[in-house]
């Protein structure tokens, strides 16, 4: 294939989606002025960057008289109540009526009654209810119907029995954007049969680098089809601007997300900086907006990430002058999960510089009612004028009369046969086989004859929840079993229908292994499905620090090698929310196929992977790249128009079954840390455990616990406290607290076994933020773990007393200290420790492995 041509046509929206912009070449990465790249008022310079559109519906007189008439007759308070999302955990239909709230959400694991197995009608009771709240006016108030918002991201994800779609990067595999737009319609129909009328979706992230625990909801690193497909998904979920089913009976209101530069952002830290000139950031990560916005998509969410050092929930340039008036913005901008808590100065119960900024609407999952009392009191005060409060009011009312809300035009609620359906399903298993990416077909392997013994191999051929990933049922995609999956198909359960049907029989053995009586004819299989890869994930508990997969514990890998030492040919289907290192895998393969996260339609990886019963293939592979493939572990930022580059597989590659396969059976297997541009540093703990690592507190004679979420405590008597608190930005430190009961540490740790000898050879630092708050008056050391008999421990307590009490310090200790008391940097599993056995308080944020600090570490070990 000749990329060149095709990257030249692809990559650049210019001229074929955004009117009157200018055209770059796609082997040149945009540039601006640093002056446009700036925030605030010099930002205004660049605002010729962005295209000037005008709002996708005509302003409808007779609508706004309407929203003025309902408008003069609001108070203050219910005009701050219409500002207010609430989640359906934290609020009840009593709490919608009294303060007159215009939102509900429910986030991810949130159901009726909290009752994970909540029917439709479940749903639709707890909607009916918020709605017949918001509309009693027996308090004198004005009726005005609540909107219900939920993150149907990948079809109606929160509810058991719906249809699971593929997620957005294997969609993006397929480039059907006619498919995409029935697939939204397809959602629609699933999402109102409950009864909930808003989606947050689509995302319409471009991705720079895959290490971003996101990248699995973004359709593509080309903003091409990030743009197409944005387009198709707001015209499926909401239907065409110029129908009169637009926004009535089975469509909803979508959001764009995240606005804006989400994906951009500094080695794919989830909520991190996005630091492009503004010319990239209108060209490449808004060409999704550029497309929504024009077919009539109602509300855009705010996104948590910050542009050149600004949050995106503060920043009035970019919400306001650019998405409100340049690009003709009419409906509302919903903050994100409590987003606007990140805003410097602000607290997740107060925040004027948001709603001033152009937050419309604040999601304000548990707390909202101090931050209902606290904008009320600002917009009382005046530090929240009238006409920013009016303008979001009207806003919000805009949409929802749009949406037919008042009329509670409802003709799919509580309805049977449609969540889940036949036909939705098809559409499902369409976009399955269309989204599979055939990388490697050694001797033409696939499609395989179906009247043979197939042995059907790895954790994920018979696991639902890892083949649906996050986002189902689940905020995180856990937790979820069989049971959870009425009416899907498992990979495994397609492959053995479809062999069975043609007369041969396929045989499940997660871990690979058979003998002569695992068939029924009593022969040995000449070749295995193997269905592995990574497990559920979503947001930032997904972010990665590499890129290899299965880095420290090649499990998968020895599954693979051994049924090739077997004599027996190995397909792999690889289960991924991205590109990964899979050098040693591929080698390990005969056939190799990137079938990304399928949700609940099985039986599509089946319809191209088998034969039909006549001998000939069923379908033909058709999915493409929508992402560079790195050939290297170091290579997290892998796009076109980027210098050096480099890919194992180019953008849009894919082979069709009788395509030779191009790829090496000798790929190189050695991890490389850097390309030689200088190494990388090692995040351990910035705002969170970045993986592998996690937070364990470890004490002798007691099991490890490990800190999930914002707080945790060890044992009865809660010797050791670790507690989120903030440094720079909400929640980016840990504080920790000893009693002095007994000794006890807490650390970073990983599962397997981590090589950082290449941290050494650099020259290299661990360094940290610490904040002393408490008086040290034993021992304290800083340890590294690298197995039984294998350990280091270097004090600390000299340099913590020598520290102002409760202001921060950085602090560096050269990597040798840790060599000299007996650590073998080649098989860590502890990389950072804090232990004592006194009381204490410390705090640590930004912990860090920072080559070439060593040599003028503040903690050094030379003699």
């Amino acid at each position: 294939m000749n990329f060149s041509k095709r990257f030249s046509l692809g990559f650049v929206l210019c001229a074929s989606v955004l009117a009157g912009c200018h055209s770059e070449s796609q082997q040149t990465e945009p540039k601006a002025d640093k002056a446009q790249a700036d925030t605030g008022t010099s930002a205004a310079e660049g605002i010729d960057n962005w295209p000037e559109l005008k709002p996708a519906l005509p302003r409808d007189e007779k609508l706004e008289a309407q929203i003025t008439e309902i408008m003069s007759r609001m108070s203050l308070e219910e005009k701050v109540g219409q500002m207010i999302q609430a989640e359906i955990r934290s609020v009840t239909p009593e709490d919608v009526k009294t303060y007159h709230l215009g939102s509900v959400l429910n986030g991810g694991g949130a159901f009726p009654n909290n009752d994970k197995f909540a029917t439709p009608q479940d749903w639709l009771a707890l909607s009916d209810a918020f709605f017949k709240a918001s509309m009693d006016t027996s308090d004198g108030g004005v009726a005005i119907p609540l909107i219900w918002g939920s993150d149907a991201v990948h079809g109606h994800n929160n509810v058991i029995g719906a249809t699971l779609f593929p997620h957005n990067i294997g969609l993006g595999a397929a480039q059907d954007p006619e498919l995409i737009e029935r697939i939204g319609s397809a959602t629609a129909r699933e999402v109102a049969v409950t009864g909930i009328d808003w989606t947050f979706a689509p995302t319409v992230a471009v991705v720079r680098d895959d290490r971003w625990g996101r990248t699995y909801e973004s359709y593509s690193e080309d903003p091409k089809i990030v743009a197409d497909y944005a387009e198709a998904m707001v015209k499926g979920l909401q239907g065409e601007k110029s129908s009169a089913e637009f926004l009535r009976g089975e469509n909803l209101v979508a959001t764009a997300k995240h606005f804006v530069g989400d994906g951009g952002t500094n080695r794919g830290i989830d909520r991190g900086d996005n630091a492009v000139p503004e010319k990239e950031l209108a060209e490449v990560h808004a060409a999704g907006y550029l497309t929504s916005l024009p077919v009539g998509v109602q509300t855009v969410m705010a996104s948590f990430n910050s542009w050149n050092g600004e949050k995106l929930h503060g920043h009035k340039y970019l919400l306001t002058t650019v998405l409100k008036e340049r690009l003709g913005f009419d409906g509302f901008v919903v903050g994100d999960w409590n987003g606007h808590g990140f805003v410097p100065g602000c607290t997740v119960e107060s925040c004027a510089a948001a709603i001033n900024a152009g937050l419309d609407m604040f999601m304000v999952p548990a707390d909202w009612k101090a931050l209902y009392n606290n904008t009320l009191a600002q917009a009382k005060s005046g530090e929240i004028g009238a006409e920013r409060i009016d303008d979001a009011v009207r806003r919000i009312l805009r949409v929802k009369i749009r949406a037919g809300l008042f009329d509670r035009n409802m003709p799919l609620a509580g309805k049977d046969g449609i969540l889940g359906n036949p036909e939705h399903r098809a559409i499902a298993r369409e976009a399955v086989r269309k989204s599979l990416v055939l990388l490697k077909n050694n001797d033409k392997l696939l499609p395989l004859a179906a009247d043979q013994n197939i042995l059907v191999a790895g954790d994920g051929a018979d696991n639902l929840s890892k083949q649906s990933g996050g986002w189902t049922i689940s905020w995180q995609g856990t937790g979820n079993t069989r049971a959870d999956f009425p009416g899907a198909t498992s990979i495994f359960e397609g492959i053995s229908s479809a062999v069975k049907a043609a007369g041969g029989e396929a045989v499940l053995s997660a871990d690979g292994s058979f003998s002569d009586a695992t068939f029924a004819n009593g022969k040995a299989p000449k070749v295995a499905i193997v269905v592995f890869g990574e497990e559920p994930y979503a947001e930032w508990h997904g972010d990665i620090t590499n890129l290899e997969y299965q880095r420290g514990n090649k499990k998968d890998l020895a599954l693979l090698k051994k049924l090739r030492e077997q004599g027996v040919q190995v397909v792999s289907v690889f289960l991924s929310g991205r590109p990964l290192w899979i050098n040693s895998e591929l080698n390990a393969s005969d056939a190799f196929v990137a079938a990304w996260l399928p949700g609940s339609e099985g039986a599509g990886v089946a319809d191209v992977l088998i034969k039909g019963a006549d001998g000939e293939a069923r379908y033909d592979f058709t999915g493409k790249l929508p992402f560079s493939w790195p050939m290297h572990s170091y290579q997290n930022v892998l796009n076109p128009y980027h210098d050096n580059y480099e890919p194992l597989f180019e953008l849009g590659y894919g082979l069709a079954a009788e395509q030779e396969s191009l790829v090496s059976n000798e790929l190189p297997e050695t991890s490389e840390s850097s390309a030689g541009g200088g190494l990388e540093e090692a995040w351990l703990l910035v705002s969170r455990p970045q993986a592998p690592w996690v937070l364990n507190i470890a004490e002798a004679g007691a099991e490890v616990v490990p800190v999930h979420g914002n707080f945790a405590v060890s044992g009865d008597d809660k010797n050791i406290t670790v507690s989120s608190i903030d440094m720079s930005s909400q929640e980016d430190a840990r504080l920790i607290t000893w009693k002095g009961l007994r000794p006890g540490a807490v650390q970073l740790s990983a599962e397997y076994m981590q090589d950082l000898n290449v941290y050494l050879e650099e020259k290299s630092a661990l360094t940290l933020n610490i904040r002393v708050d408490q008086p040290i008056e034993k021992p304290v050391v800083a340890t590294m773990n690298c197995g039984d008999g294998c350990s280091a421990k270097v004090p600390l307590e000299s340099a913590l007393k020598s520290m102002e009490q409760k202001s921060w310090t950085r602090v560096s200790v050269d990597l040798q200290c840790f060599v000299k008391a007996g650590a073998d940097f080649g098989k860590v599993f502890s990389a950072f420790g804090l232990e004592s056995e006194a009381p204490m308080a410390i705090a640590v944020a930004n912990v860090k492995l920072t080559p070439e600090a060593g040599v003028s570490a503040d903690i050094r070990c030379d003699g």
